[in-house]
């Protein structure tokens, strides 16, 4: 087996494809949620970037563009005329009809500290300064938080210009980007809703197959959801029924025969009952039991399991009455349990599964030991329960470990499993077992004999 690192190691050694394979939902559920996501998320980046961003720049450039002109007419209209009185009636103008603080500063010369450069903002003001003024400038976009200090040097002083942010740059791309991902968030959260409507029709119709897989009925069982889905479970529903139909004809079938083999069988006992006690005779009602028995054997193989209703049943007290029977019968068997054993089984049946199995054990080896663990539950699955029947005697070979559970397979070498039977035992403790949706399989004990294990989801 290979070890962590060994594994982490292939893992970060996989192909990117391979790594997001993995990382995705394993559930039709969340590939689905994906699919609806992704494509919103994607539109909107691109939109944030192709829209947001070349609109933003461009309604900045447009009222930087503005705002400059501006500033270029009055000052060039307070040098036509470079008097006190001009330029407080230009200030005047531009602050009524322009909303632009101005001021004009005789005798002042542009700040010793380097202008505030940075940003798409400052870039495009410096552009359109150096294009239309031509002239010394000094900016400063850091400064206030609703204005932009623009100062120009003219002859003999400078112009000072306090725009409102507003003016020079768009400040309202936040209402945008609310608008856009509130509408997105309102649309993913319907399109959960609706699609977690569509996926429980499915998740419904696995559980019944599950269910009906490991023998418990779903009476009420409805086809729902779209009509792909529906019928999806129609075709279950009928499947179902077919296969319940078979098997009832079958059952029906066998009673029959069981019937038809059993009055000559009866005949024959009592034809031997009236001879008398002769040693020929003895061996005659030994074949005659011996005969009932097979019969038995195949019946219950032919007939399965099906005709018992699934109940809720205590394991490790059906484990407890088999290993009492049997102890009665001579053998030695110890018992061990673990966690909640609880779960629906078809109990007649299954007892008939642990009884072949421990028997079994019982008969080629001097103790058996029985363990039943509950497993956690994982990846969301409600866990399973393992049983382990171990033995110390002389085991089988591994070759033939599968062979066992071919029905009327019957072994030659010193362990013989099905020793004066039919070569069923194991064959219909499989089939019981897969019938509740499990498995057994043989295994090497590590008490030096055979180990079976029983495996049943919960």
């Amino acid at each position: 087996m290979p070890s962590r690192d060994r594994e982490n190691g292939a893992h970060f050694s996989l192909h990117p494809f391979q790594l997001l394979k993995r990382l995705m939902p394993r559930g039709l559920y969340g590939r689905s949620l994906i699919i609806i996501v992704a494509p919103v998320v994607l539109l909107q980046l691109v939109v944030t970037y192709v829209f947001l961003e070349r609109h933003w720049q461009l309604v900045t450039e447009r009222l930087s563009a503005k705002t400059v002109a501006e500033v270029a007419l009055l000052l060039s209209e307070f040098e036509e005329n470079p008097t006190p009185q001009q330029a407080s009636r230009i200030a005047a103008r531009a602050s009524q009809d322009l909303g632009l603080p101005v001021a004009f500063l005789d005798g002042e010369e542009l700040p010793d500290a380097p202008s505030s450069t940075g940003g798409l903002l400052a870039d495009s003001l410096n552009d359109e300064l150096r294009r239309r003024v031509a002239r010394p400038y000094w900016i400063n976009t850091a400064q206030y938080k609703q204005y932009v200090d623009i100062r120009i040097a003219y002859n003999g002083g400078v112009m000072r210009v306090l725009t409102p942010a507003s003016h020079v740059y768009a400040s309202n791309s936040h209402i945008f980007l609310v608008w856009m991902v509130g509408t997105s968030v309102v649309l993913i959260i319907v399109a959960i809703m609706f699609l977690r409507n569509q996926i429980r029709p499915i998740e419904r119709l696995a559980s019944a197959a599950e269910s009906f897989g490991m023998g418990r009925d779903v009476p009420s069982y409805r086809p729902q959801g779209a009509s792909e889905v529906r019928r999806a479970a129609q075709a279950f529903m009928d499947m179902r029924a077919r296969i319940q139909r078979q098997i009832e004809q079958r059952t029906a079938m066998l009673a029959g025969v069981s019937h038809d083999l059993r009055t000559p069988l009866t005949r024959f006992k009592l034809q031997l009952a009236m001879l008398d006690d002769r040693p020929e005779i003895a061996e005659l009602r030994e074949d005659i039991a011996e005969m009932e028995r097979m019969l038995d054997d195949y019946l219950e193989f032919a007939r399965g399991h099906q005709g018992e209703a699934t109940e809720e049943t205590d394991l490790a007290e059906l484990i407890g009455e088999v290993r009492d029977d049997s102890q009665r019968k001579g053998h030695d068997v110890r018992l061990e349990l673990h966690g909640d054993l609880m779960l629906p089984l078809r109990r007649n049946a299954f007892k008939r599964c642990l009884t072949n199995i421990i028997d079994n054990g019982g008969k080629y080896a001097a103790h058996v030991w029985v363990t039943a663990i509950r497993d956690a539950e994982t990846d969301g699955e409600g866990g399973s329960i393992d049983i382990f029947v171990d033995d110390d005697g002389e085991g089988i070979p591994d070759e033939q470990m599968e062979e066992v559970f071919r029905p009327f397979y019957r072994l030659d070498a010193a362990r013989n499993l099905d020793k004066g039977g039919t070569g069923l035992g194991l064959a219909i403790a499989r089939d019981i077992a897969r019938g509740h949706g499990g498995d057994i399989t043989l295994a090497r004990s590590p008490m030096g004999g055979l180990r079976a294990v029983i495996h049943l989801p919960v």
